[in-house]
């Protein structure tokens, strides 16, 4: 819980001789969350709160989420503080990848990954997920869309009939949709190479790194290890000592407690044997020191009820009752 957590960050902060900041986003199987602009106003809540000290360490676990919020986060802070470290303890994928990119020290545990960064594209326009309700759209990988044209080019040709082929893919994609997903793909190198200035690469091994995030590592699945990181793509990775690496493993174990992120979430568990239970689900967290915790979650009423027996066996439905979904915020 976060008053013992506060005390693992006071400690943080001495041996860093920085302010923390810890921004989670859970990835509990149901539950899950990521970076997202909703968060921007309590990210300056806590910033405003640690002003005039100079160091920032931003502890981020997260698979992903928008990557324009999370370019304004990095920018934010680099308003707060003119040095930023990344501490990754486990995971920071994707935007959370593109976050790591703005900052000048990245400090990676042994089994932190970093990955690509090529953007997907949702919209309301997306493809529609067969058999789901039809809120539910398929995700439209930017690199996804420059392979299936590349794959037709060695299999059919150099020179491939380029307008068949368009109007086959705008067929099952709308051209509104693939028309985001090429400036998107513009966008998120843009933004990344902004943010690498940070870093000071040759641009030689800019161009290089640019490539391999944004299209080169073969799937947007594909995960980074610290070695990679620091000795392949030559980012400013730094490997923690034990006492550092204790605090970042004690933090990191407290809060996947807390959110539960190995129990997938189940509604019948959540119930046992009462047909009726109220709950509040914490999902992700923003935290520091002087800012408290801000907490996202979901609150309803979970209610089983027995539906029409079928062949004289009795079923059974549950209903969510959701309540309230959004950030709570707590000093204590």
């Amino acid at each position: 819980m976060y008053a013992a957590r506060k005390q693992l960050y006071e400690k943080l902060e001495k041996l860093r001789n920085s302010k923390v900041l810890v921004y989670f986003t859970g990835d509990r199987s149901q539950l899950e969350t990521k970076i997202g602009s909703d968060v921007i106003d309590f990210f300056t809540h806590h910033l405003d709160l640690i002003y005039g000290h100079n160091r920032v360490s931003l502890y981020l676990y997260t698979r992903g989420g928008d990557t324009l919020a999370a370019w304004s986060l990095v920018n934010l802070i680099r308003q707060f503080a003119d040095y930023l470290e990344v501490i990754v303890p486990s995971k920071a994928h994707s935007a959370g990848t593109l976050m790591s990119l703005g900052a000048n020290s990245i400090i990676m545990t042994k089994q932190a990954t970093l990955g690509p960064i090529d953007p997907s594209v949702n919209t309301p326009l997306n493809p529609q997920v067969p058999g789901a309700p039809p809120h539910a759209k398929v995700p439209v990988s930017v690199e996804d869309l420059n392979a299936f044209v590349e794959y037709c080019r060695r299999t059919l040709g150099p020179d491939p009939d380029i307008k068949e082929l368009l109007l086959s893919l705008s067929e099952k994609v709308h051209p509104l949709v693939l028309g985001n997903a090429f400036r998107a793909r513009g966008q998120i190198r843009m933004l990344a190479k902004k943010l690498l200035a940070n870093q000071n690469h040759a641009e030689e091994k800019l161009e290089e790194l640019l490539r391999f995030l944004c299209s080169e590592s073969g799937s947007h699945d594909y995960t980074i290890s610290r070695r990679e990181a620091r000795d392949e793509l030559g980012l400013p990775i730094a490997k923690p000592d034990d006492d550092l690496y204790a605090l970042i493993k004690a933090i990191y174990d407290d809060i996947a407690s807390e959110l539960e992120l190995v129990l997938p979430y189940d509604p019948n568990n959540l119930l046992g044997t009462d047909n009726m239970k109220d709950y509040c689900l914490p999902r992700a967290l923003l935290e520091s020191v002087a800012g408290g915790s801000h907490c996202f979650c979901s609150e309803g009423k979970l209610v089983r009820t027995q539906i029409q027996p079928k062949l004289g066996v009795a079923q059974f439905a549950i209903q969510d009752n959701r309540t309230f979904e959004g950030w709570r915020h707590t000093n204590g």
